[in-house]
């Protein structure tokens, strides 16, 4: 088995906060990721597709195929965007957070994948925080 994996960028802002908390209890649980005004990131998008290397082209996945996929379906979505608000595949009452954004992304780019299989979506926050998801 061959892993192929491609990465993309994207700038996005976001917000965590639970309406039915207090204020105290927002920045206590969510720090200044509660900032009422909003905070962005520069995010790393790796994408990781796995099967066995075509006897012709010796691809898992054509790569530019794969980043033009990524693009259309996610990047192009969330790139300068509001994630709590600009998003059709975020829903409305969901925490914007790394963990769930990974799974939010793998469920837009699984049955698009052809020829081979998505392996895991890894998203990077910052250099220091990033969430993986391998599937259900």
């Amino acid at each position: 088995m061959v892993y192929l994996t491609r990465k993309e960028r994207f700038n996005a802002a976001h917000k965590l906060w639970v309406d039915e908390w207090s204020e105290e209890k927002n920045f206590a649980v969510f720090g200044r990721c509660a900032n009422k005004n909003w905070h962005g990131h520069n995010y790393a998008l790796f994408i990781t597709v796995k099967g066995m290397p075509d006897p012709l082209t010796g691809f898992v996945m054509d790569a530019k195929k794969l980043s033009k996929l990524v693009r259309e379906k996610v990047i192009d979505k969330l790139d300068h965007s509001n994630l709590n608000l600009d998003v059709d595949f975020v829903p409305a009452k969901m925490q914007p957070t790394t963990e769930n954004m990974v799974i939010l992304i793998w469920k837009e780019l699984v049955d698009h994948i052809k020829d081979c299989e998505l392996h895991a979506v890894k998203l990077y926050e910052t250099e220091n925080i990033y969430a993986e998801y391998f599937g259900d």
